[in-house]
């Protein structure tokens, strides 16, 4: 069980680390949009009991909208652009940059989750909503994809949520 005090970054490393969880996070962004640092931030405020609402999710999300939006997807994209091209790539060259864009990536990620941190711990001081914590991935997959989850992303989602009631 995670320490009540557990810092988010740490929360997410650990989450996204347990087996399936990271496969589950890149499908549901893959193929619904979900933006994973929104879905581990919810992830754990289910852990410190506190749900989030609809309207919380959206002005959070309004929070880190254009960072995401400016630096961590760009940069997500050029890496994965660098797996096949444009020329020279993909080169042993492009492979070493292409590397390394993956730590700078992750380093915005990471600021990503230091923003969300405070926010969730705004709700938690406040004593947030403590209805149904696990409903929290849901409403990040209802939110980033209007129309109803393919069953594999439904798998995915079921595949987080049992690795988290087991955190």
């Amino acid at each position: 069980m995670a320490a009540e005090s557990e810092r988010l970054w740490d929360f997410a490393l650990r989450l996204y680390s347990a087996a399936g969880v990271g496969e589950a996070c890149l499908t549901l962004q893959n193929e619904c949009g979900v933006d994973v640092p929104i879905l581990l931030f919810a992830a754990w405020l289910s852990k410190h009991s506190v749900a989030l609402t609809e309207a919380e999710l959206v002005r959070i999300d309004g929070v880190v909208a254009d960072w995401r939006d400016e630096v961590v997807r760009p940069l997500r994209n050029v890496r994965r652009r660098l797996k096949s091209g444009p020329q020279p790539a993909p080169s042993q060259e492009t492979e070493a940059l292409r590397n390394s864009l993956k730590g700078v990536e992750l380093g915005s990620e990471r600021i990503e989750l230091a923003v969300l941190e405070a926010e969730g711990e705004a709700l938690i001081a406040s004593g947030g909503t403590h209805a149904d914590a696990t409903a929290n991935l849901a409403l990040v997959l209802r939110h980033s994809h209007a129309e109803a989850p393919s069953p594999k992303a439904e798998e995915a989602l079921a595949a987080i949520q049992k690795t988290l009631e087991a955190f």
